[in-house]
């Protein structure tokens, strides 16, 4: 089954169980997913495959941990909390983070298989880091990273 039909049956589960938070964040995700699907030139009924759907779910956890954290500092802890749970449902579908000491490992190697000795070739580290963490870690994580190793 693909992760795009896995959502829409845990969408058809939650509704059943009447779950309504995660009713909730499975149809908005569902969206977002149709969204992506039309802008791809698909219909929106179209299937997207899974690496495609990971993107979209790792957009939504960015956008929700950042919604998250402007609600908490504007005072709204139930908001804040809402979102905060939105993301934790999305993250399930997505491939298990990177620990910092297997971020740092990949991101020596990219480092030494570009050859790179200082800030200006960043970019370069970056485009093999990213390719080799595949969605398993935020690009500010690894950015904020490479930085600090070239630059220290």
């Amino acid at each position: 089954m693909s992760l795009h039909d896995q959502i829409e049956a845990d969408l058809r589960t939650a509704m059943k169980a009447r779950d309504k938070q995660r009713t909730s964040a499975l149809r908005m995700a569902i969206s977002a997913l149709k969204n992506r699907a039309t802008a791809d030139g698909l219909s929106p009924q179209g299937r997207l495959d899974d690496d495609v759907v990971q993107q979209v779910l790792a957009s939504e956890v960015k956008r929700r941990r950042e919604a998250a954290t402007a609600f908490k500092d504007a005072g709204r802890a139930e908001s804040a909390a809402s979102e905060a749970a939105e993301a934790e449902i999305y993250e399930t579908y997505l491939p298990a983070q990177l620990t910092d000491e297997e971020l740092a490992t990949i991101v020596d190697a990219a480092i030494a298989e570009v050859g790179a000795e200082g800030p200006q070739q960043m970019g370069q580290v970056m485009k093999t880091a990213m390719a080799a963490v595949q969605g398993r870690a935020d690009g500010s994580r690894v950015s904020n990273l490479v930085k600090d190793r070239l630059t220290g």
